[in-house]
């Protein structure tokens, strides 16, 4: 066939298809244009999800009479003069595709007056035919409406979705510049309807709220950091406020929306071990550079970017978000619901929990708030529940307990307070693996609780699962398993980090078999299953054998953790890295021999458990993201009490 140049109009037909996808990008490139031309006012209406009109209006600097025909025409603009202004954008808009493309596949209206001007000037276009520029009123500024959108493109018509569907993402649009651009006015009305009123903001977070409500901006953390030119700052979210994904993840790059995978890598690396898996982080954040650092021209709706030196990017933000998280307060406080926030926010915040019915009859649940209210006050230090002896009730676990003695051992459990000592006899039918010899040292202490600055009163397991205490805002309620994974977790992650994790060699090897995959992945990361103690040896087939296992796991099978272990590795189905893969690992251990759900725990126990959690990092979360505690604050009580 023979070669030949396509029309204008086929080519301004392409650009649409690249450039207009849906009507929300029609609001995006009208928007773009309004914030280049300095409007400190942007209206946008729409109808029938912007299918029927959009109509974008603004108090900008305007287009002269003389130049709207050139507004209109393909790759004209006034935001580049040569080939190295490419390289140094600082504007929304430059391509000067997005007028000629909309009024390709539309019937377009602009109405223009500039400051100087004594009146304004229109021009109308139907499917890529421009009619003649006339005079009209109006006041300073552009007006852009675009009706019958993909009137002449049936196929692109047929593609689109429900009106309410193409109103959603035009929503989505309007967002992505109102928060980019807080200090201009905003309004969106859908079929004459207002949806949005949003006056010019100085706090960014008075913005934030009128999108996604008070709760919400009220849990933000602010985030500030400065390096080589390099400006960053903005919020990201407590880890109570998660999302199953990762559509509220806002960057903006010299006042631009993008999505770039490395930013959102490194905010999602910044919340690990303070979000569950699968949920995703919270956050508003904004990048300011050198417009010569950054290639925005990579992409035709230049959502996304290159930047010259991404990994110091991705390590500055990664940096900030975790010293900020390092002294900011992640305690998870228990609120009432907003009255007046969006019904959306708490479908997603106040999911259900799966609590059980304790079956605690009315008049024992009155005594219980009557004890709870005379122990948090320190007038008793027993408890007496209707219908139950003095031993049942002891048996509930209110455990008082006294100021801490000199040289008290840590949490016993497990024996992780035992001293490292040799193997003397491994007895298989015991529930205890190993046997060890006392070392002439003393055993390492894994607390000070001389030094440590307890802040609680008294404490009382409830379930044989939680912990109650008093803190200074009011009572935390502690999950036992959650904390004290954490800090097994910290302390394991420690001791790997410095080489100093004990491992205890077994006089009998256990040998283990394994499935033909499970053994390639244990002999494939063996010396990975090392450095946390696990030493494995092979014994012919799939079978290996443990001949050494981490001190600390005394208790536990080596059988059972090396195939919870070898589970992990073959987890997911491809090869993770290293880091991740030992992080995982250190997770798996800590859940496996921190005390469970349902472990009953005296009074020492409890207290240790207490004093180490203000000695490790991140004590607020387990590593799987879960909360360690909740606290109820003395206003949120009141509040439920009904005394406010």
């Amino acid at each position: 066939m023979p070669i030949r140049v396509l029309s204008q109009s086929l080519i301004n037909k392409i650009a649409a298809g690249e450039v207009i996808e849906r009507p929300a990008s029609v609001v995006k490139e009208l928007m773009e244009n309004a914030v280049d031309a300095g409007a400190t006012r942007i209206d946008v209406s729409v109808a029938q999800g912007g299918l029927e009109l959009v109509r974008v209006v603004d108090n900008g600097g305007g287009i002269s009479a003389e130049e709207l025909p050139l507004a209109v025409a393909s790759h004209a603009t006034s935001k580049l003069i040569e080939a190295d202004d490419l390289f140094r954008v600082a504007t929304l808009g430059f391509r000067g595709e997005a007028l000629a493309s909309i009024a390709e596949v539309s019937r377009l209206a602009i109405r223009s007056r500039t400051p100087d001007a004594p009146g304004g000037a229109e021009l109308e276009v139907v499917g890529g035919r421009r009619g003649e520029v006339a005079p009209c009123g109006g006041p300073v500024g552009t007006a852009v409406e675009v009706h019958n959108l993909f009137f002449n493109t049936p196929v692109r018509k047929k593609f689109l979705r429900t009106t309410q569907t193409e109103f959603g993402h035009v929503a989505e649009a309007f967002t992505r510049i109102a928060l980019a651009t807080h200090r201009v006015h905003f309004t969106l009305r859908h079929n004459e309807k207002t949806v949005f009123e949003l006056a010019a903001a100085d706090d960014w977070r008075e913005r934030i709220a009128r999108f996604f409500g008070r709760d919400l901006a009220e849990q933000l953390i602010w985030i500030e950091s400065e390096e080589g030119g390099v400006r960053l700052r903005g919020f990201a979210a407590h880890p109570s406020r998660s999302r199953s994904h990762n559509r509220m993840q806002y960057f903006f790059l010299n006042g631009r929306h993008i999505r770039d995978r490395s930013l959102q890598h490194a905010l999602g690396e910044s919340y690990r071990g303070l979000l569950l898996t699968g949920r995703f982080p919270i956050a508003f954040l904004e990048l300011r550079m050198p417009p010569e650092s950054v290639d925005v021209n990579v992409h035709p709706t230049k959502l996304e970017v290159r930047f010259q030196d991404s990994g110091r990017l991705y390590s500055q933000l990664l940096a900030a978000l975790r010293n900020k998280f390092l002294s900011a307060d992640l305690d998870t406080r228990v609120q009432s619901p907003v009255a007046g926030a969006p019904r959306a926010e708490f479908a997603a915040d106040y999911e259900t929990g799966g609590a059980e019915a304790s079956g605690v009859d009315a008049a024992r649940a009155e005594q219980l708030r009557r004890n709870l209210v005379d122990w948090a006050k320190g007038k008793v230090s027993e408890w007496n529940l209707p219908g139950r002896s003095g031993a049942e009730a002891a048996s509930q676990a209110v455990m008082p307990f006294k100021p801490f003695p000199d040289q008290r051992p840590g949490l016993g459990l497990y024996r992780i307070d035992r001293p490292v000592g040799q193997v003397t006899n491994l007895s298989r039918e015991s529930n205890d693996r190993l046997e060890t010899r006392p070392a002439p040292e003393p055993a390492p202490r894994y607390c000070d609780c001389e030094r440590s600055a307890v802040h609680h009163h008294a404490a009382m397991q409830i379930h044989n699962r939680y912990l109650i205490a008093e803190s200074e805002e009011g009572v935390m309620v502690i999950d036992q398993h959650a904390l004290h994974e954490r800090i097994l977790y910290e302390q394991l992650r420690s001791r790997v980090e410095s080489g100093a994790l004990e491992t205890q060699t077994l006089l009998v090897p256990e040998p283990v078999d394994l499935s033909p995959a499970e053994a390639a992945a244990a002999f494939e990361n063996r010396d990975l299953l090392a450095e946390l103690g696990m030493k494995i040896e092979p014994f012919g087939g799939e079978t290996v054998l443990v001949s050494g296992y981490p001190a600390m796991l005394a208790n536990l099978s080596p059988v059972e953790m090396l195939h919870e272990l070898v589970g992990r590795l073959l987890a997911g189905g491809k090869q993770p890295e290293r880091r991740d893969l030992m992080d995982d690992l250190l997770h798996t251990i800590a859940c496996k021999a921190a005390i469970k759900a349902g472990d009953r725990l005296a009074p020492e126990e409890i207290a240790a458990l207490l004093a180490q959690r203000h000695l490790v990092e991140d004590a607020h979360h387990c590593p799987h993201g879960r909360p360690t505690a909740l606290i109820f604050t003395r206003e949120e009580l009141d509040r439920q009490f009904k005394r406010i």
